[in-house]
């Protein structure tokens, strides 16, 4: 059976719980200056579940690529002119445009992802969200004024810092949001008047080849936006021309610091992984803890670089933490990302589910204890519970990026706060406790990028700065945030000499 065959039997199979209307899968170039380019090299992208054929996604060569830069670099002429009404009016128009096609992109994120659908309904909601954050936020870039008359002979003189666009940034975005994170890319590059490059993850591009539809359909400079699937060797440019400005990646640390090594004088924004900790307290609400962690560490199969992963509870609540935790666990409903009641996917391909059983068996073998779960078949594994952990064992101290959760009770918190902070990582962490003076401690001692204090560490509203420590990466992503990265302050000295008289 070809390509193209597998993919009208996988129209046909989805048409069949869905109106055949708004089941828009396809063949899909790569999108430079406003042309849809059919490149011949092209790639099947797969549902993680099933393995049925998604959509057939061409990938750019060196020449697009190349092509790509140079027509950035030229739009770059027209975007930093832009006025920023014109710029909220096209974000503005991109947001609508998302709702108006809100289930044809929750269903594209489910298939191309194996995300719930549940999942994929609301990371469209926050898309939406982001984009509209950035269309008031491309209104709110100001400057100030700066007095200079500080010296003798200064006199008269006084600074206007504005901020100003960057130029040309590129995006690359990992699988696991792949409509949220492209949009943490796209919207606050257009909002500051730059254009932007995307390289999606191979395995979902589609999300963000849908997305470049509506920034066209909106009345961005066609050159100004580009989506150019591509082999790691052919993104080279993308990474080390000096013509691009900025660099925005979310993925692996292996990957994102050795990208910074060879970004040169560019900006790099990394916003890499994490293996999560969260205290519960004794003096915690446990049973709304267990609830949280609940969602929190098994959300979209718990691939996400914020997911919980290490939950340290106080031995005064411990039992009762497992009585509430457990089954909540146990209900979780394990399937096909179609169904509506399904509450976790499968993972994103065969080889993580295969490093996760295989560094669960290492655990097991060193003495740790299942206490749900366990269990995996194909991509689908189980919601997982441990408890006997160590602290170096690779499911401990790596990032699982997986439905897997590890306990470990405390008597003093001070352990507990040394345990959590005492990782590679430092993205984000959670702490249930009623205690201002403990939460202090833990805010000035846990290294990472933010503390969520009574909810666990995947919370994330996207307007907040985001972004971590350690080997989870630098910069932070949330809309004023990025904009403030993908601009730069210019600085105009006024000298009024009868002013100095």
């Amino acid at each position: 059976m070809s390509a193209v065959d597998r993919l009208r039997s996988a129209e046909a199979r989805i048409a069949r719980s869905w109106d055949a209307a708004e089941t828009k899968l396809g063949e899909y170039g790569v999108l430079i200056g406003g042309e849809w380019l059919k490149t011949g090299d092209a790639i099947e992208v797969h549902s993680p579940y099933d393995d049925s054929l998604v959509a057939i996604v061409h990938r750019a060569g060196p020449e697009e690529i190349e092509a790509s830069i140079a027509k950035a670099t030229e739009a770059f002429k027209v975007t930093r002119k832009l006025p920023s009404w014109r710029r909220a009016e096209v974000l503005e128009s991109i947001s609508n445009g998302i709702a108006s096609r809100h289930e044809e992109f929750a269903r594209t994120i489910a298939l191309e992802a194996g995300k719930p659908i549940q999942t994929a309904r609301a990371e469209v909601d926050r898309a939406i969200f982001t984009f509209k954050i950035a269309a008031e936020e491309s209104k709110r870039i100001y400057g100030q004024v700066v007095p200079l008359d500080w010296l003798p002979g200064t006199e008269g003189r006084i600074g206007y810092v504005r901020r100003v666009p960057l130029g040309p940034v590129v995006g690359i975005s990992p699988f696991n949001f792949p409509l949220n994170l492209v949009a943490h890319k796209v919207a606050p590059a257009l909002a500051a008047g730059n254009p932007i490059m995307m390289r999606p993850a191979s395995q979902t591009p589609v999300s963000s080849l849908k997305l470049a539809e509506l920034v066209l359909e909106s009345g961005w400079p066609e050159a100004g936006i580009a989506v150019v699937p591509c082999t790691t060797q052919n993104a080279n440019p993308l990474v080390e021309d000096n013509r691009i400005k900025m660099l925005s990646f979310t993925g692996s640390p292996a990957v994102g610091w050795a990208l910074k090594a060879r970004a040169g004088m560019k900006k790099v924004t990394l916003e890499l992984g994490g293996n999560a900790g969260v205290i519960v307290h004794h003096d915690a609400d446990v049973a709304y803890a267990a609830q949280r962690v609940a969602w929190g560490g098994f959300s979209y199969a718990g691939q996400s670089c914020i997911s919980v992963q290490r939950i340290y509870v106080h031995t005064d609540v411990y039992e009762g933490f497992l009585d509430e935790l457990i089954p909540r666990v146990q209900a979780l409903k394990l399937g096909d990302p179609l169904d509506e009641a399904t509450d976790v996917g499968p993972l994103i391909d065969a080889g993580a589910a295969e490093r996760i059983e295989a560094w669960l068996a290492e655990a097991v073998s060193g003495g740790a204890e299942v206490l749900v779960g366990g269990k995996r078949e194909g991509t689908l594994f189980q919601p997982t519970v441990l408890a006997s952990l160590r602290e170096d064992m690779s499911i401990s101290c790596q990032e699982v990026f997986g439905p897997v959760v590890g306990l470990y009770a405390y008597q003093d918190v001070d352990t507990a706060i040394r345990a959590v902070d005492d990782s590679d990582f430092g993205l984000q962490a959670g702490l249930f406790t009623r205690d201002a003076k403990l939460i202090r401690k833990a805010f000035n001692e846990i290294n990472v990028g933010g503390l969520m204090v009574n909810d666990v560490s995947t919370f994330r509203v996207d307007h907040m700065p985001y972004g971590g420590a350690k080997m989870s990466g630098e910069g932070r992503e949330g809309l004023r945030y990025a904009i403030e990265a993908m601009t730069a302050m210019k600085l105009l000295m006024m000298n009024d000499p009868e002013q100095g008289l």
